[in-house]
């Protein structure tokens, strides 16, 4: 009996190294991503950055599940250039795209109170650029997109760009037929009359979720909300009108002048002080219902405990123009401007097991560094070469340390529609340089002490100045950035009409 009881430990033992050997063999399963970008979705959009009018129960509940990343960055203050930035980890000067699609050539002769004007950019994001989606699917993943594209004509569509389904991406910017079908959309089917477009990508991504296997995903659902134009349904309008009116904001509480905005080509511009836009704030709270919706299916099939879900904006709230419909108060300004209400934005990434559900990260990060972050997520080899200007979150999503970067830069040489000015900056540490292509001046923001930028430091450090404003250059110079050419029909004495 001895013997034979040996003989039991032995073989339960042997099953047990062979069991453990096997474990040691088959890799972990690739992790899902579910990517949400919403468009024009300023810093403080969402109760849990710091709005007490839009109501965001989903979007809290992801971020007390995840991390927020208090410093995020798009990498340009429009739409396009950052989507892209998004797929190449480049920034916008790099791929050429450095304006929204087709930007402002209509406008041109620019007028003569301009003095300088843009160079052609790309009007298309390069088929040569490796996207994130074709680097995940030579991986094994499969790619499914729906929503905003903006990156192109036929021919540089989503499905052109490494993505097995596209429903809804096009060339368009904002959707042609409106939030409610008929939605006019090349890629996307009208569905019964009246059906609300953002219901309708949840509803798509609904079902391409119910249509997962064992093969690992990227789901990229990139909201057209909360992009001109405002609508929603009347219940929800009605809802906010009456919180509205709870809240008793006087004319001058709402809207104000601002000095800064004299130079604002083409408007007599106002910015928006308060939240407390009804139809805004109703497409914000059906963006955050359908985001819950997804959220809630990924759960129902069993595949939360493996994805990965970001939430990121193209760029900052519209905060200066076209109605004005948010505020991004307490940072400046909004989207089309290189202060930090155009480019900051709300950012959570919650990776199962790894993050901290509720956790917060302060240090800069921008739109270039998903796609070496997801990489590294998925187990891929980086390669510097096809995202030169990305570095991977991981390290302070699993807070090992922090990205292995000196400075985050930006390069817009365009005049935005919402009154930005062209321009560049860089960001180090706490401070901020942007430099103005009109003129060349230069402004300095201590963003700790003054996150609004409302004291311009240029004077006052001209060492630092210095520095930044050489680096800046050196920076354009080393990503090959197109400036600006004079305007011949710049006319210093002109009155704008």
């Amino acid at each position: 009996m001895a013997i034979l009881h040996r003989i039991q430990i032995l073989f339960t033992a042997a099953i047990c190294l062979l069991s453990l050997l096997s474990c040691e063999k088959t890799p972990p399963p690739k992790p899902n991503f579910v990517f949400f970008l919403v468009d024009d979705w300023g810093w403080t959009d969402a109760a849990c950055f710091g709005s007490s009018f839009y109501e965001t129960p989903n979007i809290d509940r992801l971020a007390a599940e995840g991390m927020r990343f208090t410093n995020a960055y798009a990498a340009c203050p429009v739409c396009s250039p950052t989507r892209a930035s998004i797929m190449t980890g480049k920034y916008p000067a790099r791929t050429g795209v450095t304006d929204w699609i087709p930007g402002r050539q209509s406008y041109r002769p620019i007028e003569a109170a301009n003095r300088n004007i843009a160079r052609p950019f790309r009007l298309e994001l390069p088929l040569e650029e490796k996207t994130i989606a074709e680097a995940l699917k030579e991986a094994g993943y499969k790619t499914f997109f729906t929503g905003k594209w903006h990156l192109g004509g036929e021919g540089f569509w989503p499905e052109n760009q490494g993505f097995d389904i596209n429903k809804g991406g096009h060339d368009k910017g904002s959707p042609p037929g409106g939030y409610f079908s008929p939605y006019k959309n090349p890629r996307l089917d009208n569905g019964p009359d009246g059906e609300n477009l953002t219901d309708r990508l949840a509803n798509e991504s609904i079902d391409f979720l119910e249509t997962t296997g064992e093969q690992p995903f990227l789901l990229y659902l990139s909201f057209y909300t909360v992009h001109n134009p405002l609508q929603t349904w009347d219940s929800l309008e009605q809802k906010y009108e009456q919180k509205k009116a709870l809240a008793g904001y006087s004319d001058e509480q709402r809207m104000i002048d601002e000095p800064w905005m004299e130079k604002a080509p083409e408007g007599n511009y106002k910015t928006r002080l308060v939240h407390d836009n009804a139809k805004y704030a109703g497409m914000v709270e059906t963006l955050d219902y359908n985001i819950g919706r997804v959220m809630d299916k990924l759960k129902e099939r069993g595949l939360d405990k493996n994805t990965i879900v970001i939430l990121m904006s193209d760029n900052g709230g519209l905060a200066t123009a076209e109605g004005s419909p948010t505020s991004n108060l307490p940072l400046r300004a909004g989207k089309g401007w290189l202060y930090e209400g155009g480019i900051r934005e709300p950012m959570i990434i919650k990776w199962p097991g790894v993050t901290i559900g509720g956790s917060a990260s302060a240090e800069p990060v921008t739109s270039t560094d998903f796609y070496p972050t997801m990489l590294q997520m998925a187990g891929i080899p980086l390669d510097p070469n096809l995202h030169p200007d990305g570095e991977s979150l991981v390290p302070l999503l699993n807070q090992t340390g922090k990205p292995d970067r000196e400075a985050i830069f930006w390069h817009y040489p365009h005049y935005a529609n919402q009154g930005g000015f062209p321009g560049g900056a860089v960001r180090q540490g706490k401070y901020k340089l942007i430099q103005d292509y009109e003129d060349m001046h230069i402004e300095l923001y201590d963003l700790e002490a003054d996150p609004g930028e409302k004291h311009d430091l240029s004077a006052e450090l001209p060492e630092i100045a210095r520095q930044l404003t050489d680096k800046l250059e050196s920076w354009r110079q080393s990503v090959h950035a197109e400036m600006m050419d004079p305007n011949p029909e710049y006319d210093p004495n002109y009155v704008r009409k």
